[in-house]
């Protein structure tokens, strides 16, 4: 096995889109298929890694997001039903607002908006019952960042 050094340059080039009016202009949220459920373990030995989405330690617990249909039997759901929508754009960690406005957008409408970031995507998990609304949104979003042309990448 070797190891292969990255250059500061080429770690920034794959780091991710900062400007935050490319990244609203590029969005492109994708609906992922199935129900997803937040829940709580009381520690990681039960996770099934290749099932469940993400996890973070809390004081309380494990929290884990998976398919409603593969959380584990002795985890704690919560009682909010979820779809999953992932916004295509490669962005930054270090980018600087998308989530405020991706959020702020959704909860001027009256959706609940969770989000996970990932190192090249984030993802929301929203109301089931205000999937579609969502997804109106975050189109809308898109279309209404003038200062990036869309090069037909609109969902």
């Amino acid at each position: 096995m070797s190891c292969h050094a990255v250059s500061p340059a080429a770690a920034d080039a794959n780091e991710g889109e900062h400007d935050l009016a490319t990244l609203l202009g590029t969005l492109r949220p994708e609906r992922r298929d199935g129900v997803y459920r937040f829940a709580t373990l009381a520690s990681t030995d039960a996770i099934d890694f290749e099932r469940v989405l993400c996890a973070m330690h809390e004081p309380e617990g494990v929290s884990i997001v998976a398919r409603e249909s593969e959380l584990p039997a002795n985890a704690a759901p919560s009682a909010l039903r979820c779809c999953w929508i992932t916004l295509r754009v490669r962005s930054s960690l270090a980018a600087v607002g998308l989530t405020a406005t991706v959020a702020g957008t959704l909860a001027q409408a009256g959706i609940a908006c969770n989000v996970v970031a990932g190192t090249r995507h984030d993802h929301l998990f929203v109301p089931l019952a205000d999937a579609d609304r969502a997804m109106a949104l975050l189109a809308a979003l898109q279309r209404s960042s003038d200062t990036v042309p869309d090069h037909g990448t609109s969902p």
